[in-house]
């Protein structure tokens, strides 16, 4: 099996022994989860569950792009919530990254995320013109 490491400065580094994605046999990107960290400072972009949400997206989407793929080849999603009361907020924001055919996905609520942020996401995509 063939599989080569994604890495983008749009998008926050690894901040432990991980890549931000994979493509396995040129067909399938897998992500690491992003959490809401700005690329260019490292601090988390905002307090409340919209914003950290949209700056999830915009590294996912970052990630993503760095491989060859895009949102619009999403074929899974993985939502982790600090607290599930935000799943509104959080679909809110998801919808405007995803307007039509959204992925599949999951969401759950997690006990703790790294740095104490309030959502993560990590992706399944295609590989554009696979």
């Amino acid at each position: 099996m063939h599989r080569k490491v994604t890495s983008t400065s749009q998008a926050p580094a690894a901040i432990g022994p991980y890549s931000q994605g994979i493509v396995a046999e040129g067909r399938l990107v897998f992500t690491a989860g992003q959490i809401p960290l700005d690329p260019g400072t490292g601090s988390i972009a905002a307090p409340e569950i919209a914003g950290q949400t949209r700056q999830v997206l915009l590294n996912l989407r970052a990630v993503l792009e760095a491989s060859g793929s895009g949102l619009d080849h999403v074929v899974k999603t993985t939502v982790f919530l600090a607290d599930m009361n935000d799943f509104a907020a959080m679909n809110a924001v998801y919808t405007e990254f995803f307007p039509h055919d959204p992925p599949a996905r999951s969401a759950v609520q997690v006990s703790r995320l790294p740095k104490d942020v309030r959502v993560e996401i990590e992706a399944i995509a295609l590989v554009a013109g696979t």
